[in-house]
């Protein structure tokens, strides 16, 4: 303390500085007193932002924004939503990564945290090593769907047909490395098939050719496929999660359709900048986890196809570590090479 007074006083009246203070001696007090400060600050102080890494309107998109709403009235600061898009998520990703392990910038991430160390050459974070995790909120089926003019009805008929035709199906995705991307390619290594992957820059363009029948296959979420299949533009086949989901209960899960085991879900989660003091941690895991128990948000939610979870730190960190791993067998499994 005396220390930082000096540095302080040396500050206002250069004259009087004491010669073995250095600029160095004096950054370094007046970061301690910095430190200090923030430590001392209750929490939160300011507006928080949720840094979302894909577009407005997207389904990471809308959970957050539906969950900031919650949030601003429990923490009694507003909490907004920043869209960083670009770079398969990986802009917000680095953002968050890169950002003051404060409290006041979260990320809701998607599994292409993920998946990225293992389709991508150049990732400038670690997934694990980079973030704290605060929760895995909610997992969102795929829903694998064929356009209705394929002459098929079930998974069983698909893996015929790929068979019989190896390396002349079509499927769509929102591009390399993402999760419709990977699903396919599980499907395919369990199936024993080869498909070819066709990926867009984003989901709709690729959803735009298959209903015009340019495309075979897209497995993509569940709530953006949902209205085509009930419309009869597209045939449903199965859900990518191991059982079947309340919000389409009549489609089977392709894990009891003729691939047992098989799982691939897209999930949601809420990371902090790593070293993010562990009181503020604790504090926005026990928010959102009571947030995802209302009655009014299962309601909502699972509606729209999300499966909520609510989770511990430790069980996300688990659950990152066991993805980072599964993910990397596949893509060696497939051949993917990254890009």
């Amino acid at each position: 303390m005396i220390f930082l007074q000096i540095a302080k006083r040396a500050l206002k009246n250069p004259v009087s500085r004491p010669p073995l203070l250095s600029l160095a001696g004096i950054a370094l007090a007046l970061s301690a007193l910095a430190t200090a400060t923030v430590a001392q600050e209750p929490w939160p102080a300011r507006p928080i932002r949720i840094v979302v890494p894909s577009g407005s309107g997207s389904g990471s998109d809308i959970f957050a924004r539906t969950m900031a709403q919650r949030l601003t009235e429990r923490l009694g600061k507003q909490v907004v939503v920043e869209n960083r898009t670009g770079a398969g998520n990986m802009i917000g990703y680095e953002f968050t990564a890169r950002s003051a392990a404060d409290g006041y910038t979260i990320l809701s991430a998607v599994s292409t945290l993920a998946i990225h160390p293992v389709t991508y050459r150049k990732v400038s974070y670690d997934a694990i090593r980079d973030f704290d995790p605060i929760s895995h909120t909610a997992n969102l089926p795929n829903l694998l769907v064929t356009h209705p003019a394929l002459p098929i009805q079930n998974l069983k008929d698909l893996i015929a047909l790929a068979k019989s035709r190896p390396g002349e199906l079509l499927y769509a995705s929102a591009g390399h490395g993402t999760s419709p991307h990977l699903s396919m390619e599980l499907l395919a290594s369990m199936a024993g098939v080869r498909f070819v992957h066709v990926p867009y820059k984003s989901g709709p363009p690729g959803l735009t050719d298959l209903i015009a029948g340019q495309m075979q296959l897209m497995a993509t979420a569940l709530n953006y496929l949902r209205p085509h299949v009930q419309a009869g533009r597209l045939r449903a086949l199965g859900v990518t999660t191991a059982k079947r989901t309340q919000a389409m209960p009549e489609i089977p899960a392709l894990a009891e359709s003729g691939l047992p085991g098989y799982e691939a879900v897209q999930w949601y989660s809420l990371f902090a900048p790593a070293k993010t003091p562990r009181p503020i941690v604790e504090r926005l895991n026990k928010e959102v986890v009571t947030w995802l128990r209302l009655p009014d948000v299962i309601e909502k939610m699972t509606t729209d196809g999300n499966e909520l979870v609510g989770s511990t730190p430790e069980e996300l960190a688990a659950l990152l570590r066991s993805e980072t791993v599964k993910w990397a067998k596949v893509a060696k499994a497939a051949g993917i090479k990254p890009e």
